[in-house]
């Protein structure tokens, strides 16, 4: 009998050699696709017009419908798959190309000139988006000015000052934990692809929303207590949201996706024993936690070239990497597979999105996947997806070629 979507995934996860490559795309908001290049590619496709839905606002991420999923060979798919087909839950909204598609019904949104802006609940500008802009930029930092003494408030100000909380479907601040868990369960008993859920916990990421990239990086070396402080509280927050989170639906996920930019372009943004000191233990509650509760594997969004992390992540309790941003200082491709690659499943790596898939020819695109395909997959511990999100600019020809690839590689025919 042939292996299902599910059971591929967790091979790969458990460091066995699945029947074929398990491909990811639009499973979370690293793996998705812009939404103008994703109506792109549907017409490229020839498949049936569909309203584009917009879930994520804030980097202006789409919904991929099951055609697509199928054509692709898509193996996961997220928990909002749930509950996006309740219409009650988007309103209308246009891309900066002019393309109409829809976006969730209580996104605070609105046109200021020729600028569009996203608003907490109160009408404060978070996030802005001008002319040609395929994203918002977030323009509102809460604690630009300082950690403050008083941190009683920081679940309200989590809640409604940061722009990167803006809920997606379901909207958790509304929807029931049995109303979450009837969801889950009702799209577990329908699939057999691996169903990957959103952690709860984010730590320098949340520091950085709070207090600006700049400020909180300096904080790190200047202010270790308030930032201890701030971290502690964020603790304090997350685990228990975590455990209710976890005793709704973790039984019918597979894989708990937290997310934490910890790296650049040139490598770590902090040094390993700063890591060590601020995240690591906080990290580590979090993970330990999915683990007490659910048979769910952890996997980490963490950009940037984070190969002196590894070992610590690793550490830490981690099961999986995304994006693996091989493009970026430390991060070859064939050095990560033969350094961790018993111990790490790397999600994604699987093309360049930097330059070679906005700006190569669609063999081109082919030669690369193949290759990196020969890199990650052996022994398992490799799900396929691109690096990041695809980006608005990228030809729908480039993304089938990926994905053909793939095709190609694993041997399945191309309908």
């Amino acid at each position: 009998m042939a292996e299902t979507s599910r059971e591929r995934v967790l091979k790969a996860f458990n460091h066995e050699q699945p029947e074929r490559v398990p491909v990811d795309l639009g499973s979370n908001r690293a793996t998705s696709i812009n939404a103008i290049a994703y109506h792109r590619l549907r017409k490229f496709l020839g498949l049936p017009d569909k309203p584009i839905r917009v879930y994520d606002v804030v980097q202006h991420l789409a919904i991929v419908d099951d055609d697509v999923l199928e054509r692709f060979g898509v193996d996961l798919i997220d928990i909002g798959r749930a509950f996006y087909d309740d219409m009650s839950t988007w309103k209308p909204w246009q891309l900066p190309d002019g393309t109409d598609c829809l976006i969730p019904s209580w996104t605070n949104i609105g046109k200021e000139g020729d600028d569009w802006y996203l608003y907490s609940p109160d009408g404060r500008r978070l996030g802005i988006q001008k002319p040609h802009m395929f994203n918002f930029d977030q323009i509102h930092w809460p604690f630009v000015d300082g950690i403050p003494d008083d941190l009683s408030n920081l679940q309200e100000i989590l809640s409604n000052e940061v722009m990167w909380n803006i809920p997606k479907p379901p909207n958790l601040a509304t929807t029931t934990l049995s109303d979450l868990a009837q969801g889950v369960k009702t799209l577990r008993n329908s699939t057999d692809k691996a169903i990957v859920t959103p952690g709860i916990g984010r730590f320098i990421e949340m520091g950085q929303y709070l207090c600006r990239n700049d400020n909180f990086l300096m904080m790190l070396a200047a202010e270790p207590e308030n930032v201890h402080r701030l971290l502690d509280r964020l603790l304090e927050i997350y685990l228990p949201q975590l455990e209710q989170f976890l005793s709704a639906v973790g039984q019918y996920v597979d894989i708990v996706r937290f997310g934490d930019d910890l790296g650049m372009q040139t490598g770590p943004q902090i040094s390993p024993d700063m890591y060590r000191e601020f995240f690591k233990p906080r990290h580590s509650a979090l993970w330990q936690k999915v683990k007490e509760m659910c048979d769910a594997k952890v996997a980490l969004h963490c950009c940037g070239g984070i190969r002196p992390l590894l070992e610590d992540l690793i550490d830490a309790g981690l099961d999986g990497i995304n994006p693996v941003q091989t493009s970026c200082v430390g991060m070859d491709p064939a050095e990560l597979k033969a350094e961790f690659g018993d111990r790490l499943c790397f999600w994604g790596g699987g093309c360049d999105t930097q330059s070679v898939l906005p700006r190569a020819t669609p063999e081109q695109v082919r030669s690369h996947v193949l290759e990196r395909l020969e890199i990650f997959s052996p022994g398992g511990g490799f799900i396929f997806a691109q690096i990041h999100n695809i980006t608005a600019e990228v030809p729908p020809e480039n993304i089938v070629a990926m994905f053909d690839a793939v095709a190609e590689f694993n041997g399945r025919k191309v309908e």
